[in-house]
């Protein structure tokens, strides 16, 4: 806490931050993946008796394999998956669907849509792209994501969507899952065992490292925040960085609330949503990683107070300020 900031130090003691399977006892497991940064994503699994139910998939094949390799070694009712749930669209939960295709893969019915818009093949395009052409934005997408191998990866959709809600059995384990999007992406999810007290949250939880706002409105989001904090939880996964409690979605939610009230003022002294990026200083957030981010969350907050959410301003763009940025945070 050199800076002084309440937000770091989210994770909680009983689960070190270290790559690969933990336990969290009652039949559930975390697999997790530092640094959290862009693509190194969680996942998780939950066992009943014979039956297993899989929270997302890796960004690619070879990490989800070891992943699942490590999940059939910690218990034999993961030798077979019986259903995978997809917290929403996003590559880095869904590119390894494949490997459990013989699954029951359920997602909500807006998670399933902008899966079909953002496939993997369209990703190892875009990184052919990034390699040939070089630059400042495709050094960055190397930077990013220059560790996953996209090629050869089938695209693989939920065979059941839902909207609103849907509760599950896991052999005696009673699931929830609730829709809380459109937020991160238009079809975010959370996933919530009662009975053992644990919340698996997808991208809702970026654990001291920058979310991203791809969808909105940030309100949903802050909404989804309050109903973690509603609910009665002692273990909460995130979608990246450390297992973290009640004190890492309060640290979430401040940050959320944060930058909307930062970036309104910008939006109202007449700023461009590029010089408000520049413009804002990250505070007691600025030891979180990838805080380049802030590129994208100040677009999309300047279409939300616009009342034009549709004007997506082109990704290239987008990804040429968040390269800005991370350059002169390295400086």
């Amino acid at each position: 806490m050199s800076n002084g900031s309440p937000w770091t130090g989210l994770g909680t003691p009983r689960f070190a931050y270290e790559r690969g399977l933990h336990d969290l006892g009652n039949g559930s497991w975390a697999w997790l993946q530092p640094d959290g940064g862009w693509g190194w994503s969680n996942a998780a699994l939950i066992v009943s008796g014979a039956e297993s139910l899989l929270v997302d998939t890796l960004f690619d094949l070879p990490n989800t394999r070891e992943m699942l390799d490590a999940m059939k070694k910690a218990h034999a009712a993961a030798a077979h998956i019986d259903r995978l749930v997809n917290t929403h669209s996003n590559g880095d939960h869904t590119h390894g669907n494949e490997l459990v295709a013989g699954a029951e893969i359920v997602a909500s019915k807006a998670a399933a849509a902008e899966m079909e818009a953002t496939t993997p093949e369209a990703l190892a395009a875009l990184m052919r792209g990034a390699r040939s052409a070089g630059g400042l934005v495709g050094d960055f997408l190397v930077e990013c994501f220059g560790s996953f191998e996209f090629e050869g990866i089938t695209h693989t959709p939920p065979t059941r969507t839902f909207e609103g809600g849907l509760s599950l059995h896991v052999g005696d384990t009673a699931v929830e899952l609730v829709e809380v999007g459109p937020a991160h992406t238009g079809g975010d999810i959370l996933i919530h065992v009662p009975g053992d007290r644990t919340a698996f949250t997808g991208d809702i939880l970026f654990i001291e490292g920058a979310p991203i706002i791809w969808a909105g409105p940030v309100q949903n989001w802050i909404d989804a925040c309050d109903l973690l904090l509603s609910w009665d939880l002692e273990t909460i996964v995130p979608g990246h960085g450390p297992i973290t409690d009640h004190r890492g979605v309060e640290a979430m939610r401040a940050y959320l609330v944060y930058i909307r009230d930062e970036a309104r003022k910008r939006f109202d002294a007449g700023l461009s949503a590029r010089d408000a990026a520049f413009d804002i200083a990250l505070g007691d957030f600025e030891s979180w990683g990838d805080g380049e981010r802030i590129a994208i969350n100040v677009d999309s907050l300047y279409r939300e107070f616009s009342g034009d959410a549709n004007e997506r301003t082109q990704m290239q763009e987008l990804f040429t300020r968040m390269a800005e940025l991370a350059r002169d945070r390295r400086r």
